[in-house]
């Protein structure tokens, strides 16, 4: 097995992955003075972003390393223009780690108003066949506390940009979903968790150390995620009055989100509906 750093893995870089290179070398310990931003482009009703459509061009913002004393772990952000204050998300990667992907997505809300970082839970590495993908979750999963203080090191770092509102909301998919769910269990308190079929908690006990509501999207073909697990879930936190906007969708399977593009017949009528209620969950976690 072999998990390859990202910036080694290909020898022929393109261009695009040229300015990705050099703008991490200028974003080196956070001290680039000059940061990328994405022009405001909000979606119209309808409308789902071309990133998980896979229609988006490569990734516009700026790699980042967030972690204090740490120039490994690699994140990217992404800055709309204008004038704020903005909200801001922290974005959790799925299993293979940050990809472009990924990058793509906090480019998307960073077109909607909002300040994304996507974080490395990896240190760089990304995972290429399903067996690097699960050693590189379970390294992270078997060392929890340091993956919580990643999370808080890029929450931290959102709130101490200027122009920002001082509000986070969590977001992951798949395994970054769970992350995310794990994140609102013991993080720093921040004002909102979306998981998208990420593995859950059902003890009632658990989950009531959770401050603020929850979205969910899940999928009705997901093995791995049934959804009457879903369903446990959902009345748990209804049974301490976490207010939730959970949601399975009968037709997909699980990862349809991200890349609604790929069976778009079947994933787009779910991918929008899920999109739609994302954006209404954000502005309520988010408002000032």
């Amino acid at each position: 097995m072999s998990l390859v750093p990202l910036a080694s893995r290909s020898q022929h870089v393109t261009a695009a992955g040229f300015a990705f290179l050099l703008a991490l070398a200028c974003a080196s310990d956070n001290e680039q003075d000059d940061f990328a931003r994405i022009a405001l482009n909000p979606t119209g009703s309808g409308t789902l972003p071309d990133a998980i459509l896979g229609t988006a061009p490569p990734p516009q913002g700026t790699p980042l390393h967030y972690v204090p004393d740490d120039t490994v772990t690699t994140g990217y952000l992404a800055l709309p223009e204008g004038e704020g204050p903005f909200p801001t998300l922290v974005l959790i990667h799925e299993w293979n780690g940050l990809v472009d992907r990924v990058r793509q997505v906090a480019d998307a809300f960073a077109a909607e108003g909002y300040v994304a970082l996507a974080v490395d839970l990896y240190s760089g590495r990304t995972g290429s066949n399903p067996q690097e993908n699960r050693a590189l979750t379970q390294e992270v999963r078997a060392n929890e506390p340091q993956m919580i203080a990643n999370l808080d090191h890029a929450a931290r770092y959102l709130r101490e940009l200027p122009d920002v509102t001082g509000k986070v909301a969590a977001m992951g998919w798949c395994f970054g979903g769970g992350v995310a769910l794990s994140y609102a269990l013991g993080g720093e308190n921040h004002e909102g968790t979306a998981i998208f079929y990420g593995s859950l908690i059902e003890d009632p006990e658990i989950l009531a150390s959770i401050t603020h509501e929850i979205y969910g999207t899940f999928a009705g073909l997901d093995q791995g995620i049934p959804p009457d697990q879903v369903e446990r879930f959902a009345a748990a936190l209804d049974q301490i009055g976490i207010a939730n906007d959970i949601h399975v969708y009968d037709d997909v399977n699980h990862g349809f989100w991200l890349r609604v593009g790929a069976e778009r017949e079947r994933r787009e009528a779910a991918g929008l509906d899920a999109w739609t209620r994302l954006k209404a969950y954000l502005a309520r976690a988010l408002s000032e």
